[in-house]
């Protein structure tokens, strides 16, 4: 260690020491790769401005890039990846799910709390100097980033069909990363390490929020119920830069340890807490003021099929929502309740701001949790319980501007909606019952996407159609049909992105010819040409 960086050292114990109960301090060097086949001791070149956290502080590095951070038992230290580098390796760190980062714990996982393993093995102590090692990597300004939620794999074979999952869906575009976010595991957490394998051999960068399926179950508190993510993936938040837009990952699950009453059926709730909120804000205080802000997570901030439920909203969006306020460009992601879902949060949720903060809950990548018949590959066709079938979405950057778009598995063959005659017997006022009505149901859709139907039923003039918050008819038919197949909880919910409109008449089963008119949450328009009947069984309806 150079002698400006012992003094950095020597001030940081007297400055940080006080700012984390029982913390020590950790330090070490943020360099440029510049070897070129030379001794990399003889040519490290630190970089400044750089920013390194433990999880809650956030520090710059010098000059001669050294840093200085406090670290108590259970932290990552990490840096936050600068647009225009790429992170070679953190010198002190085992293999993890990413290399910039290096998981402090000297006697690992007590064992008087009795936690099953996988947990945190011993560290030791804390290195004399934790280096990062940065190589240049221009990035362009239009990027697609990969947005992935609940593979959620209980076994192998579940893994077996994430991949293929995820193996096609990389290979339908072109992502630079991708995040995932949460409920990587299905509560098998000696799946961590295959997991991980799976993402290191797509051949992009992935970084992980973790999910309430992600936990040590038999924790008896919070402090602990993450050992065994921060074992596998190094940390359970965490930030990057990429190009103009920067990305933070958090973790907003508070379990409320074994044998603790259950809230919702459910020992845990979505909180963010005060350490993270702490990092957003040291975060966004090193960000540009233009930069997209791009935050993940994996409890929605709010929740349109339950949401009174503690354990699928987030308790204290509101301070989150406070301190992007003042950011014009900003987007937030989630998933969890395998339903896709469009929030715009005002003043009522804490965002003051001059316009909405676009929440955006994400598809979930198992679906119906790998259920439901076979497609050709022997995967689980397992639509979601509010009709979007499973996938992923892509976020799509162009400077600090963003539109997100559905990906769905193969078995779909990127259908964007499905379109059916159906009456809605239990689901609308008793008069309307027994009347056929088109159902659209728009997969990516919210509220501000419009649907509309011309068809000579209604004169070839085109009509609007009226968003309804019902469970799509497909959805209730199939899982009724295919319920040995099936987990058993696995139930349709109302959905976000049904439009209808009631018949003038009854159709007698001719066929009728259709033009589907969409317009989405992004004001792209298409339009979709559809044939359709009165079916015996909603389950003859077209995808499309």
């Amino acid at each position: 260690m150079t002698a400006a960086a012992s003094a950095l050292v020597a001030s940081g114990r007297r400055v940080q020491a006080s700012l984390v109960e029982d913390s020590e301090i950790a330090c070490g060097i943020v360099y440029e790769d510049v070897s070129g086949g030379i001794s990399e001791s003889a040519l490290r070149r630190g970089i400044a401005g750089i920013m390194v956290s433990n999880g809650r502080d956030v520090t710059l590095t010098a000059e001669n890039g050294a840093w200085t951070l406090p670290v108590k038992c259970g932290d990552s230290v990490f840096i936050i990846k600068p647009a225009h580098w790429s992170v070679v390796q953190c010198h002190t760190a085992t293999e993890r799910g990413h290399a910039g980062c290096y998981l402090h714990c000297p006697n690992g996982t007590p064992d008087a709390l009795d936690i099953a393993r996988p947990h945190i093995s011993e560290t030791g102590k804390i290195p004399a100097s934790i280096d990062f090692k940065l190589l240049r990597t221009p990035e362009s300004q239009r990027f697609d980033v990969m947005l992935v939620a609940d593979t959620q794999a209980a076994n192998a074979d579940e893994l077996n069909y994430a991949r293929a999952e995820l193996t096609d869906c990389i290979a339908a575009t072109t992502p630079a990363f991708a995040i995932h976010h949460g409920d990587v595991m299905g509560d098998d957490l000696s799946l961590f390490a295959d997991h991980l394998a799976m993402t290191r051999a797509t051949g992009i960068p992935w970084y992980h929020c973790p999910g309430n399926h992600d936990m040590n179950l038999d924790s008896p508190s919070n402090a602990h119920a993450f050992d065994a993510w921060k074992q596998a993936f190094g940390g359970t938040n965490m930030a990057l830069n990429y190009a103009g837009a920067t990305f933070i990952l958090l973790n907003n699950i508070s379990y409320d340890g074994k044998g603790a009453p259950r809230r919702d059926g459910r020992g845990y709730k979505g909180l963010i807490g005060a350490d993270q909120l702490q990092f957003v804000a040291n975060v966004l205080k090193h960000t540009p003021a233009d930069n997209l802000i791009v935050v993940s997570m994996h409890i929605p901030l709010v929740s349109f099929d339950n949401p009174d439920s503690v354990s699928d909203t987030t308790a204290d969006r509101h301070a989150l929502m406070s301190l992007l306020a003042s950011r014009p460009h900003a987007v937030s992601f989630a998933g969890h309740s395998h339903t896709t879902e469009h929030h715009y949060l005002g003043v009522e949720h804490g965002f003051t701001g001059d316009t909405q903060h676009h929440h955006h809950v994400l598809t979930a990548a198992s679906g119906a949790w790998w259920s439901g018949r076979a497609d050709v590959r022997g995967v689980p066709i397992s639509d979601s319980r509010d009709g979007t079938p499973k996938g992923v979405h892509i976020l799509s950057v162009d400077g600090n501007r963003y539109t997100t778009r559905l990906v769905t598995s193969p078995c779909a063959h990127g259908q964007t909606l499905r379109a059916m005659v159906a009456s809605l017997a239990g689901q609308a006022p008793n008069e309307l019952q027994a009347s056929p009505h088109i159902v659209v149901d728009v997969f990516d859709g919210g509220p501000k996407t419009s649907v509309t139907c011309r068809s000579a039923v209604f004169g070839d003039a085109p009509v609007a159609l009226e968003r309804t918050a019902i469970a799509d008819p497909y959805i209730v038919e199939s899982y009724a049909r295919d319920k040995a197949l099936s987990k058993p909880w696995v139930a349709p919910a109302l959905s976000s992105h049904i439009w209808t409109i009631q018949l003038p008449n009854a159709i007698d089963g001719d066929a009728l010819d259709f033009v589907i008119g969409v317009t989405t949450e992004f004001g792209e328009q298409y339009d979709v040409a559809v044939t359709l009947a009165a079916p015996a069984s909603v389950n003859d309806a077209l995808r499309t």
